[in-house]
């Protein structure tokens, strides 16, 4: 049986079998001063290492006297080309019970299973490690090759860097930008955050404020092409057809693609922040420690505090940031205090809620703030058994929704898309998303006046039935309202 013993500067090392990938292991050890024994079947081998100066003597790797040969290593290499010997060697090994620790070679899966099973602590596949190696190399590669393209853009900048988001940017799009102003001033460019036409949620505007974020609205983006050298784009923005010169994202959107001097989006990470952090890492940037928080949060949000959608790319940028960031402000970041508008509608919403399987939805009735719908669905979310929560609150004119999921089969923003059926406008990324719809269009009445409440209650059983239709839930009259 494996006992995991640890590996220290102090071990010592026996190899079994020297053909050409043990021959590189053994050479790297002795070179580092590591007392090594290597046992090989080839006499001629045997006596070529040792005209290398390297303690080698014959011997059958797969009998069992081979645990005497070897009494005394803490560590065994079993490395020979011969899979059916490593498995002997590995067998008698572990029937000693000596606590060492054994790495072994393998062939294909089939053998690193049966090695696994024997005992082995550690089986490498030669040609899956060449190929792991070659694909870290390529990926090191590729992101240097594309930080120098991106340095050269920001360098050449003439004035100032525009760093644009969509409307409402969540935190993961306002930690992105805030990562790439910080790699602007590392490159001597000023850059500043612009948001287009509102920033409306709590949420969003707490995130900014804690953490002393400067950005501003615009209305238009040519006002922004005539104030600044550079425009990069952070996230998908409806109404940005003009080219620009950067372009981040972690999502693909075949509805309208923009085009752009440069651009990152990687579908395969869960936030801008890890793209944007492998960015920093890549430049050897000092990280402030804002800098650190907002990323971070931006990574645990899209993420949904790691349970939704991490890609090992996720989580060492997690890791790396983990220790620069300010975890006071986090708590507070993750903890927000609620409004007495929030307040009142986080208790209808509660009051209102309907539950089927584990999705919820809920009318918040008409609301003075829409923004607090999204602290009310970020709420509701945290219910027991819950994976999907929804609510929707009236003003005026429209119908505001807000809805979270951290189900990994869910895609929110696809949902509301297939619930408003292109009378409404939708925004935000398969784990957060809000919907608007005039009131009218949806419909196709308006409140009379007096009867606002009978009203509420056919524009209730209207959303609440395009909302669990669009997440694929029959609504049947035995399936009543949670209460």
């Amino acid at each position: 049986m494996s006992t995991g013993v640890s590996v220290s500067a102090v071990s010592s090392y026996a190899i079994l079998g020297c053909g050409s990938v043990g021959h590189l292991v053994a050479d790297e050890l002795a070179t580092n001063g590591r007392d090594v024994l290597i046992v090989d079947f080839d006499e001629a081998r045997v006596e070529a290492l040792r005209d290398q100066d390297l303690n080698a003597i014959e011997g059958d790797i797969s009998e069992a006297d081979i645990v005497d040969t070897v009494e005394g290593y803490d560590i065994v290499l079993v490395m020979s080309s011969d899979v059916d010997a490593n498995k002997q060697a590995v067998k008698h090994l572990r029937e000693a019970d000596r606590e060492q620790f054994i790495v072994v070679r393998a062939s294909d899966p089939v053998s690193t299973d049966e090695l696994r099973e024997l005992g082995a602590d550690i089986v490498v596949n030669p040609p899956s490690v060449i190929a792991e190696s070659a694909l870290r190399a390529l990926e090191h590669g590729e992101l240097e090759h594309m930080a120098q393209q991106l340095s050269a853009i920001i360098t050449r900048t003439e004035g100032a860097l525009a760093i644009v988001t969509p409307p409402n940017p969540d935190p993961d799009t306002l930690a992105g930008a805030v990562a790439l102003q910080a790699i602007a001033e590392h490159l001597e460019v000023d850059a500043d955050i612009r948001y287009q036409a509102e920033m409306g949620h709590q949420e969003n505007r707490a995130f900014a404020n804690l953490l002393g974020i400067e950005l501003s609205a615009f209305e238009d983006i040519e006002e922004i092409q005539g104030a600044y050298g550079t425009i990069a784009l952070l996230g998908h923005a409806e109404g940005i057809e003009t080219p620009v010169d950067i372009l981040f994202d972690h999502e693909t959107h075949d509805d309208e693609e923009i085009e752009a001097a440069f651009s990152d989006i990687r579908a395969d990470v869960a936030s801008i922040s890890t793209i944007l952090t492998k960015y920093i890492q890549e430049f050897d940037m000092s990280i402030d420690e804002s800098v650190a928080t907002a990323l971070l949060y931006g990574i645990r949000s899209e993420t949904v505090d790691f349970k939704r959608e991490t890609s090992p790319a996720d989580l060492t940028a997690a890791a790396y940031l983990y220790p620069f960031a300010d975890h006071d402000v986090l708590e507070q970041v993750e903890s927000p205090s609620l409004s007495p508008e929030t307040f009142d509608v986080l208790a209808e919403a509660i009051r209102n809620r309907e539950i089927q399987g584990s999705h919820l939805i809920s009318n918040a009735g008409f609301v003075n703030q829409s923004d607090a719908l999204n602290q009310a669905a970020q709420q509701l979310l945290n219910l027991e058994g819950i994976t999907t929560a929804a609510v929707f609150g009236i003003d005026e004119e429209t119908i505001h929704i807000e809805a979270q999921s951290k189900d990994i089969r869910m895609d929110i923003a696809s949902i509301l898309e297939d619930a408003v059926d292109d009378v409404g406008e939708v925004s935000g990324t398969s784990t957060k998303a809000a919907a608007t719809i005039p009131l009218g269009i949806f419909t196709g009445l308006e409140p009379a006046e007096g009867d606002r409440e009978a009203f509420l209650d056919l524009v209730e059983d209207a959303v609440k039935s395009k909302l669990f239709n669009a997440i694929g839930v029959e609504i049947s009259p035995e399936n009543g309202n949670d209460s």
